[in-house]
Formats: structure tokens, C-alpha cells, sequence
């Protein structure tokens, strides 16, 4: 009974909304030809049936995970319908405050003057819905382009770091980070291998990845396994895994299918050149000098799993250390504090929630009110925290204003 609730009460909201939002997509159209008036009526409610339906269809039938590849499509649909209708709601829930407040006014008036009072708002109302209709267009467009292009709108961002205590032979050393590919989210391969071009052209004297190869389950990153295999870099490549790769998120038919899906995913990250850093490091040396770099199983605050051991991968580190961590919260609630300074940690896991604004000076998204360190660099007590936007997407099917991300950061010796 509380399964079946869960669709009946989103169905429940669904309508509301779209009944809601009809009035003035009916207000708006009253001066239209009959046949195009009627044409934008039952459009708008076709569109809200097919709606409805593919979410039963999803729910009730077909019962996916949270986080199956199918939901995708319907998740940005909806969000596409929804968003915009909330806008026009807003404009039509403020036209019907003032209506009622006024109506009340002149209710009164009439009581103490006994005369009859005409009140006409058609055109007041007319002119809102057309405004709200207009306003509703923005996020209507930004998401329709976060769905096609957005999701492979490849930025590149860089930044520079000085150490005082950085080797001197990897000053002007290069790190190439992505993180959080979501391969099996991907349905474009040739916009994948443009963003592998553009990590490519970087020249970074290494590539990391930081997690999140795939949603659930490996052979999701075996169409792809040829593109991610043409990264190069001539000090190596080396990843590290991340929550949504240990298969947690879906039922499986015993422990072992699990496993052997784990061992198939790391055997992936070799098959593409990568060293898979399983709460370990390895040294990246230049001339006489060196620099570890160390990378954690996938460490994030409940309900994320742990499997993560710091401990172990600073074992045996050398005095400048750069860390590979998933989940950024791993940073203020270890890192940062662990006896041996970590100077660079590069994690992704957020995604910028893939919603957002970013401007020169401005950056806010949603995913905020729960991680602090949501995307870009911060520091604390000299120790860095650099968080990747991601290179892929997940539940929902593109990107708006928070662009998949290649970082590019520069270490220099103070």
C-alpha cells in the first residue's frame, strides 16, 4: 500500500499543478482562431497525460532503482514541465491574491453604499497570464538547452598553487582531474571523445580520475572503454572509486554477482591505463625528487559508505602529498586533520547538482545546503580542497549553468 501511495501522491501534485498552469495557458490563447485555441488546449494536456503515464509506467510497471538509466529521459521531462509551470504558478497565485483582496474591498464598499459595483479584471488577468507564460519560457529554454547540449558543454578550468615546501623539479608540474564520468548516463559517443580530445590538449603531466566510472554496474563503461583508453599523460594515469561503483545501489542475485561486478570495474580502469589506487599511493618522481600520490577507497558521511582507509594510503608517503578522495566531505572530516599534511585534495562527487548559477563572482546551486565545498578550490590551514563539477551527469539528463568540468590545476614552488 505505501509503494502504490507514492505515485498516487506524485499524480496527486502533477495535476495540480498542470490545472493550475491551464488557466493561463487558457487565458493567453482566448484570442486565438478556434481551431489553433483548441490545438494549444489539448496539446498542453497531452503532453501532461504523457507525463503522468510514463511516470506509472516507470513506478508502477517497470519499478527501476533510484538510480536506473531509465529514469533519465523521464526525469528530465518532467523537470522540463514542472519548472516552468511552478514559474507561471507564481505569477497567477500573486494576479489571484490581489483579486480576491480587492474583491473584498469593494464587497465592503457596496455594504455602506448599497450601490452596485461592476468588476472587470479579463484584461488584468489576460495580460499576467501572457507575462507568466513569458517568464516561464526562461527555464523552459535553459533546461530544453541544459538536455541537448549543456551535459557536454566541456569547460576547462585552471588554477595555480604555490608551496613553499614543493619540490623544486615539479614546479610548473601539471594535474589533469575529471571525475564522476557516469558513463553508463552517456548517449553520445562522439561529444565523449570531443571532451577526451580537450583533456588531451591540456598536457597535463598527469591525468586522475576521482570516482564514479559508472551508475551502478561495470559494463555501463564498455562502450567507452577505446575512448577513455586514448588519454594521455607521461607520468600516468591513476584513479581512484567512487560511491555509485561498488554496486550498493541496486539488488543483486547473490554477494558474488557483486563482487565479480567490482572486479570486472577495476579490471576496466587497467584495460583503459589507468593505476587504480586502492587506498594506496605511488611516488611520481622527477630527476632526484618526489611527490606522493596517494587515493582513497570511496569515504563519505552516512548514508555513504566508508570503505575508505586514510591511514593506509598515506603510508609510507613522502613529505608532499597530493590525495585523491572521492566525496569532498572527507576533507573537513579527516583530512585536514590527519597528522601527515596533506597539501592537495582533489575530489568530485557533487556534480554542482548539475543546477546553478556561476558568474564572475557568483556561484550558487542547491547542493550547497548540503556540502559546503561544492565545486571549485578552498583552503584550509594551508591544505587545499579542489572539488571537480564532474565530466558526466546522473537522474537528471543535462546540465544547466553548471557545465561538466576538466580541471586543470598548475603546482609552482613558492
Amino acid at each position: 500500500m505505501r509503494n502504490i501511495m507514492v505515485p498516487i501522491l506524485a499524480t496527486a501534485f502533477f495535476l495540480i499543478l498542470a490545472v493550475y498552469a491551464y488557466q493561463a495557458v487558457r487565458t493567453a490563447s482566448q484570442d486565438l482562431n478556434s481551431p489553433w485555441r483548441q490545438l494549444v488546449r489539448i496539446g498542453f494536456w497531452a503532453i501532461e497525460a504523457a507525463l503522468i503515464g510514463w511516470f506509472w509506467v516507470v513506478m508502477v510497471q517497470l519499478k527501476p532503482n533510484s538510480h536506473s538509466s531509465f529514469w533519465m529521459p523521464w526525469v528530465g521531462f518532467m523537470i522540463l514541465l514542472i519548472v516552468p509551470q511552478m514559474v507561471t504558478i507564481m505569477f497567477l497565485i500573486g494576479e489571484d491574491f490581489y483579486r480576491l483582496g480587492r474583491s473584498l474591498v469593494l464587497w465592503v464598499s457596496k455594504i455602506f453604499t448599497h450601490e452596485p459595483i461592476e468588476i472587470d479584471l479579463s484584461s488584468r488577468r489576460k495580460f499576467l497570464s501572457q507575462v507568466a507564460l513569458g517568464a516561464a519560457a526562461i527555464p523552459f529554454l535553459n533546461i530544453l538547452y541544459g538536455i541537448t547540449w549543456g551535459k557536454y558543454n566541456y569547460t576547462v578550468r585552471k588554477e595555480t598553487l604555490a608551496f613553499d615546501d614543493l619540490p623544486e623539479a615539479f614546479d610548473g608540474f601539471k594535474i589533469v582531474q575529471i571525475s564522476d564520468v557516469h558513463s553508463g548516463s552517456f548517449d553520445n559517443i562522439t561529444k565523449v571523445e570531443y571532451g577526451i580530445d580537450l583533456i588531451n590538449e591540456q598536457k597535463g603531466d598527469v591525468i586522475v580520475f576521482t570516482g564514479d566510472l559508472v551508475n551502478n554496474t561495470a559494463d555501463e563503461i564498455e562502450p567507452y572503454l577505446d575512448v577513455f583508453s586514448k588519454l594521455q599523460a607521461p607520468m600516468g594515469k591513476f584513479s581512484i572509486l567512487g560511491n555509485h561503483d561498488y554496486g550498493d545501489y541496486i539488488e543483486w542475485g547473490s554477494e558474488d554477482a557483486k563482487i565479480q561486478n567490482l572486479d570486472a570495474l577495476k579490471e576496466h580502469h587497467r584495460a583503459m591505463g589507468f593505476n587504480l589506487l586502492l587506498n594506496q599511493s605511488v611516488e611520481l618522481k622527477k630527476g632526484e625528487e618526489e611527490i606522493s600520490l596517494a587515493g582513497v577507497e570511496n569515504w563519505g558521511k552516512p548514508p555513504f559508505v566508508q570503505y575508505g582507509d586514510l591511514n593506509k594510503a598515506l603510508k609510507d608517503t613522502q613529505d608532499f602529498r597530493v590525495l585523491l578522495s572521492h566525496d569532498p566531505s572527507h576533507y573537513d572530516e579527516q583530512v585536514v586533520e590527519h597528522p601527515k599534511k596533506v597539501h592537495l585534495t582533489l575530489s568530485g562527487h557533487t556534480h554542482g547538482m548539475q543546477f546553478g548559477i556561476e558568474i564572475p563572482g557568483f556561484k550558487w546551486s542547491p547542493v550547497k545546503y548540503k556540502y559546503p565545498k561544492w565545486a571549485g578550490l578552498y583552503e584550509k590551514a594551508g591544505q587545499y580542497l579542489y572539488v571537480n563539477r564532474g565530466f558526466g551527469f546522473l537522474a537528471f539528463p543535462g546540465r544547466v549553468g553548471i557545465w561538466p568540468e576538466i580541471t586543470v590545476i598548475e603546482l609552482k614552488k613558492a
